[in-house]
């Protein structure tokens, strides 16, 4: 699953990155807001089905962590948005993201006890490298508005955390 999974990301940056193949082509600052809100709200959904299926202690604490981090900083970007009366554009990386992310979840709802647990920190781990790199790598540098690219900056720095803890909940289950 795993394996599967970091595939479904790897074609996430490939996707991410294709804007840099171009170098007029980065995305713009309403495509970096849905891409960083969805990114949010498709972890929180995940969180939100370790909530309700995992029984191990550390494994929800995370995900009670991963739910309520991500709803705090999805709601600092909303009122961002609103701010500067910029409209989020949806776009290829979301969507590739959120079909991903479905699928994920679809395999992680036909799991139980520590195969559930594997499974969903492994994905975390996964998801948090990837989207890190990409705020890192393509978002931040391609954002043009300095409040927005300060939020990504402030979120990466939280998703560094969550990463961190994840390998940590990750190296408890073994």
């Amino acid at each position: 699953m795993f394996i599967r999974q970091t595939a479904a990301l790897t074609a996430f940056l490939l996707v991410t990155a294709a804007p840099l193949a171009g170098a007029a082509e980065k995305p713009t600052d309403p495509q970096i807001a849905h891409i960083a809100y969805t990114a949010g709200t498709l972890d929180i959904e995940a969180a939100k089905l370790a909530i309700k299926t995992s029984k191990t202690k550390e494994v929800v604490d995370f995900a009670k962590d991963m739910e309520r981090d991500h709803e705090a900083v999805n709601s600092q970007a909303l009122a961002l948005v609103k701010k500067l009366n910029v409209k989020p554009e949806d776009n290829a990386t979301s969507q590739a993201l959120a079909k991903a992310a479905k699928e994920e979840r679809a395999k992680l709802a036909k799991l139980k006890g520590a195969a559930f647990d594997k499974a969903y920190i492994e994905n975390e781990v996964a998801y948090h490298k990837q989207v890190n790199g990409a705020l890192e790598t393509l978002l931040i540098p391609s954002a043009s508005n300095a409040e927005l690219k300060s939020l990504l900056e402030t979120g990466l720095k939280i998703f560094q955390g969550h990463e961190q803890h994840a390998e940590h909940v990750a190296g408890a289950l073994k």
